[in-house]
């Protein structure tokens, strides 16, 4: 199943990308540990593990594509994350494919309260 959402953030594209690649930063909107390098080909992990994956493609200030695990036996789920400009911030476009369906409620919820709402949260403080 497929899951896509816009979310309006007060802050420049570059700033919100820096926010989404950047090791310390993430750890401050996460408030956990994570592992995360901006290059291609990398594994990252963020609240222990909750979420794990591989780094895709980056493109500065625009866009960021990953790969999302959930598990071996399921096709890849990829996360796709393009950054617009709109009016004196960003409009996000978060869009994910392939959450397996016995996943996708509960998935979707925390994706929209912890990692999109941490995010959204930590540029309106």
């Amino acid at each position: 199943m497929n899951f896509k959402k816009y979310i309006y953030m007060p802050a420049p594209p570059e700033e919100v990308y820096l926010a989404l690649t950047k090791a310390q930063s993430i750890q401050l909107w996460t408030g956990a540990e994570v592992e995360f390098t901006e290059e291609p080909g990398t594994e990252f992990s963020f609240w222990d593990g909750d979420i794990s994956g591989k780094n895709i493609e980056f493109e500065y200030g625009k866009r960021i594509v990953q790969q999302w695990y959930f598990g071996e036996e399921n096709e890849p789920s990829i996360v796709t994350i393009k950054l617009h400009e709109d009016k004196k911030g960003t409009s996000l476009e978060f869009v994910q494919t392939n959450i397996p369906q016995e996943d996708y409620k509960d998935f979707t919820e925390g994706l929209q309260e912890y990692y999109l709402g941490g995010l959204a949260d930590f540029f309106e403080e």
